[in-house]
């Protein structure tokens, strides 16, 4: 990569094109800028007259025209620079370009591919990233090859390969939240007592109790939404569950009932569990 030397700026007068545009498939930006007057542009060595500044890939480029070329171009010949502009500190940057001369029917005739190169931009150096040095000035002014427009304007197309980018897309955080809701008793207003079994046991005095329940919150909104079937179930109000809904859920076993309401809630049931407790799912379900 070459530094770029400081070098006198001539006066002309450079707008911007509008190129056709490119497949998206090429993956690549294209400017086009039109030279006005060429013909009449200083030839001196080194003098240049420079695009207004574009972006690309996050840097700051130029477009320059020597119409009496470079130091390293031979005599006739006109040089073509593209500039970094980018002054900050970049480890590696990778660039891929072309760049061409549009005649005034919009047909590429000269065309340049400059090669992949990495830079470093730092400490407010400008580096020339790509040039042309051999293009025929008196070929650009002969009107037999139609190169320059009825006004002298010499058009020059640049095309860099951009690179991919990963857009910073926020996660929508509502799933999230529904999954936090599972089982929260906080925010219920349904209470599900699940139990293995119907009735009553016998303990080992012969006494009658209730089955040991376990309770699950959920919430009726959530429930009529994603599961009626089960929101369908919800009964009568108990004063000592803090105006609960309480509903009775029998012959299930509350770690099926729980893989099954987290469902309910978006999560996923683990393949392992279905695999280990296919047939109580689905009598659960």
């Amino acid at each position: 990569m070459d530094v770029m030397p400081v070098t006198p700026r001539i006066k002309g007068k450079v707008t911007v094109g509008c190129p056709l545009p490119l497949s998206p498939a090429s993956g690549e930006k294209t400017f086009q800028f039109h030279f006005h007057d060429f013909a009449n542009l200083r030839t001196t060595k080194n003098h240049f007259v420079a695009s207004p500044e574009f972006t690309c890939n996050g840097y700051q480029w130029q477009l320059l025209i020597y119409p009496g070329g470079i130091t390293q171009a031979a005599e006739g010949k006109v040089s073509v620079v593209i500039l970094s502009n980018s002054v900050e500190k970049i480890a590696i940057a990778t660039s891929y370009g072309i760049v061409k001369i549009i005649d005034k029917f919009g047909k590429a005739r000269v065309s340049a591919a400059s090669r992949k190169k990495k830079f470093c931009v730092s400490g407010g150096q400008k580096r020339c990233c790509s040039w042309i040095n051999d293009i025929s000035r008196s070929a650009l002014l002969d009107e037999s090859k139609n190169i320059l427009d009825r006004n002298g304007t010499l058009t020059v197309e640049v095309s860099i390969e951009e690179e991919p980018t990963t857009e910073f897309v926020p996660q929508n955080p509502f799933l999230k939240v529904l999954k936090g809701l599972c089982n929260d008793e906080t925010s219920a207003d349904v209470c599900f007592e699940v139990s293995a079994a119907k009735g009553t046991e016998d303990d080992d005095a012969g006494t009658k109790r209730i089955k040991a329940t376990t309770p699950f919150y959920a919430h009726r909104t959530i429930l009529q939404g994603c599961a009626p079937m089960l929101a369908a179930t919800c009964g009568s109000k108990s004063n000592d569950s803090g105006g609960k809904v309480i509903a009775s859920v029998n012959d299930v076993k509350p770690d099926i009932f729980h893989h099954l309401l987290f469902y309910v809630y978006g999560g996923s049931v683990p393949k392992k569990v279905l695999d280990a407790h296919t047939k109580d799912i689905i009598d659960a379900a």
